[in-house]
């Protein structure tokens, strides 16, 4: 037999083949955005991830890891049609090496073929993600438990981030984290949660602009359940943590970049709480803040600068109706986005009347 001289040709295609079989195992935007990945190319067969969380996540979970078994046999085949002289269409004349690797990369789709039928056995009662969550149900079976994430996942109001494939979702009750052959699931008021570190990129591949990356350690109280990590963009830090039931520890006083908004609202604090206080009478009842719905209105509009009533800013009739944070965010999303260093010094209506106010017209109720 005459020995295979391995060219550039066989290193192209094998260089190429790999490339693409990276891509797909961990999609870039690029692929994403094509539809090149197993969500998208199995979607009818998944079913609904809005509807039915868990079950497709089981059986998304299952169908990579088939798919991605096939990724060495494919590579026999394409490697062996690109160069013809390696004869892997006879395996005869093929070498003593293509033949161990064609039978390694025909028993480890058949070994998790296998795998996977058991996990389906009994209605996926054997699949990890079944079993993981039949520790998380004090007594209840994991379809209860699947049921329970299943409604909290419908909800508007929950925390997503990430990329698909590997994105975080935080409800009410759970903190879910998906990856390409399993899913980390832990209930809220079983974890603690610690800022295990920060990295800093000077560009990003979304905006190209500096990013910062916090990794947060996730640990449950809950023996059966293992810890994981969140890597999570600093700029939705904010966001998670309203979410959140339990405070993220940071022990090692990582230094958090904040968002343009979180910026501008601790300095529209800071400039509020220089101004002069709104006393209202001890027997009135404050309502709720019509914007978030979350905390008493603590927040009232009165003509305090020095601008004369014929001027821009107007004097507000309107009784306390917003918070801090809500009075804060409308402010700033009425100025020129493109020019953040006036934000403070701008003006904007207020929700209700439409009445001009600036930053010192804004009082804290005392």
């Amino acid at each position: 037999m005459s020995t295979v001289v391995y060219g550039p040709e066989y290193w192209l295609v094998t260089l190429v083949y790999w490339m693409l079989a990276a891509c797909f195992v961990a999609p870039p935007s690029e692929f994403v955005h094509g539809g090149l990945t197993v969500q998208n190319l199995l979607s009818s067969y998944l079913g609904s991830e809005e509807m039915n969380f868990i079950y497709y996540h089981i059986r998304r979970t299952t169908a990579t890891a088939i798919i991605h078994s096939f990724i060495p046999l494919g590579y026999y085949f394409i490697i062996g049609f690109a160069i013809q002289d390696l004869h892997l269409y006879h395996l005869h004349r093929a070498s003593f090496y293509w033949k161990i690797y064609l039978a390694a990369s025909l028993i480890i789709p058949f070994c998790v073929c296998l795998l996977a039928y058991f996990w389906s056995l009994k209605k996926w009662n054997n699949h990890p993600i079944a079993k993981n969550l039949g520790y998380l149900g004090n007594g209840d079976s994991w379809r209860a438990v699947a049921s329970s994430i299943d409604v909290e996942f419908r909800r508007i109001n929950k925390f997503t981030s990430g990329v698909p494939g590997r994105r975080l979702y935080v409800t009410d009750s759970w903190i879910i984290q998906t990856a390409a052959y399993h899913l980390n699931v832990a209930h809220q008021r079983d974890m603690h949660l610690t800022l295990s570190g920060a990295e800093e990129h000077e560009i990003s591949p979304e905006s190209f602009q500096g990013v910062q990356f916090l990794n947060i350690t996730v640990d449950s109280i809950n023996e059966h359940v293992q810890s994981f990590v969140i890597r999570l963009n600093s700029l939705e830090y904010g966001d998670l943590k309203e979410k959140l039931q339990a405070p993220v520890r940071n022990a090692r006083e990582i230094v958090i970049h904040q968002s343009l908004g979180d910026r501008f609202l601790l300095a529209f604090k800071e400039q509020i709480d220089k101004n002069a206080r709104f006393n209202v009478a001890q027997d009135v009842e404050l309502d709720s803040c019509i914007g978030c719905m979350l905390v008493p209105a603590n927040t009232k509009l009165q003509k305090l600068c020095d601008q004369p009533e014929e001027g821009e800013c107007k004097q507000c009739y309107c009784r306390p109706l917003w918070c801090i944070d809500c009075m804060g965010k409308w402010f700033a999303s009425r100025q020129d986005q493109q020019k953040p260093e006036l934000w403070l010094s701008g003006k904007a209506p207020c929700p209700m009347c439409r009445a001009t106010f600036c930053v010192l017209d804004v009082s804290r109720i005392g």
